[in-house]
């Protein structure tokens, strides 16, 4: 197999690159950052293959800039709407991500977050950071309980069912809503399937599980922030504009809702204004799937995506399947 020229947007495992190394010349953006527009048209010029994030746009423009003889995209991620698909399909170009090997690491940070927001673990450990603590007091950090409490679960996928069985550690209620009802968990975890409505007034503890598509942007807005518990909790660890940002500010600033935990942001990486000043909010920078094992069983899909479609193979998770028929 001819050596091809690969170009990764940016830095992943050096094991990774190292294993695409052996077969193909491999180049990898060197800024500790993400790269701009015209930084990106320019470096992806001549290449065969592109390893991208989730930061990059890759649309029409960047395709033809990097040229017809571009095969692959691989995304180091599991989602994909930085992808124009119906582009890169007129092109030739395979489109491919990384689902399943982060579905662990995601649910188990989205109980991270909830736990944390519950018990005000980043708002009490700054005041001791601080220097403000003097002594145990009675009436400090109150929190929310956990357990015995409803939880509900906004998309039943991979992640989403992850989540809510270690729900039952707790001995929480699980109610959930989803595309299609699934019998077989409501049974194993005597789950119920609720419409949109029943589960922002019925959750303690509301987490957001679903992909991001026109009809689930701002699936969280004024409205059914309203509608929620003032003592609920809101997670999200899927996609930031699930949530409408500016109104969530102003549901926690208002105590509409008790907090949030938030992984992902509406548009990353600016903050809706307000949102850092609130100590009701737990704020992190996208680090769902910020695991050692979860970042290399990610780069592993992603470079064996690569070489199989520069092998003239079928990769192992195309998300445009049309364009190898």
């Amino acid at each position: 197999m001819a050596r091809a020229n690969v170009y990764i947007t940016r830095m992943i495992p050096q094991e990774t690159i190292d294993e695409l190394k052996k077969l193909h010349d491999v180049e990898v953006n060197e800024l500790d950052r993400a790269l701009t527009r015209e930084e990106l048209l320019k470096a992806v010029k001549g290449r065969d293959a592109i390893i991208s994030l989730l930061t990059d746009t890759i649309d029409g423009d960047v395709l033809d800039s990097a040229g017809p003889q571009c095969k692959i995209v691989a995304n180091y991620a599991v989602g994909f709407n930085n992808f124009d698909l119906k582009a890169a399909t007129e092109r030739g170009v395979v489109m491919t991500n990384t689902p399943g090997v982060l579905d662990d690491a995601t649910a188990t940070h989205a109980w991270a977050l909830l736990l944390t927001t519950a018990r005000r673990i980043s708002e009490s450990e700054r005041y001791v950071r601080d220097g403000k603590w003097e002594g145990w007091a009675p009436m400090a950090f109150i929190g929310q309980d956990v357990d015995g409490k409803t939880l509900g679960v906004a998309g039943l996928g991979r992640i989403g069912k992850k989540f809510a069985k270690k729900g039952i550690a707790f001995d929480m209620d699980i109610i959930y809503t989803n595309e299609h009802r699934d019998l077989a968990f409501e049974k194993e975890f005597n789950a119920r399937f609720v419409d949109k409505e029943t589960l922002l007034k019925e959750s303690d503890y509301l987490s957001l599980h679903l992909p991001l598509l026109a009809d689930t942007k701002h699936y969280i807005g004024e409205k059914e922030l309203g509608k929620m518990k003032p003592t609920a909790i809101l997670i999200n660890a899927a996609r930031g504009p699930l949530i409408d940002e500016k109104a969530l500010v102003q549901a926690l600033k208002n105590k509409v809702i008790f907090a949030a935990g938030l992984d992902v942001f509406e548009d990353e990486p600016k903050l809706a204004p307000g949102l850092v000043e609130l100590e009701n909010a737990v704020i992190v920078p996208h680090i769902a799937s910020a695991t050692i094992q979860t970042r290399l069983a990610m780069g592993k899909i992603a470079i064996n995506n690569v070489i199989s479609v520069l092998n003239c193979e079928a990769p192992q998770t195309c998300i445009n399947p049309e364009v190898l028929k």
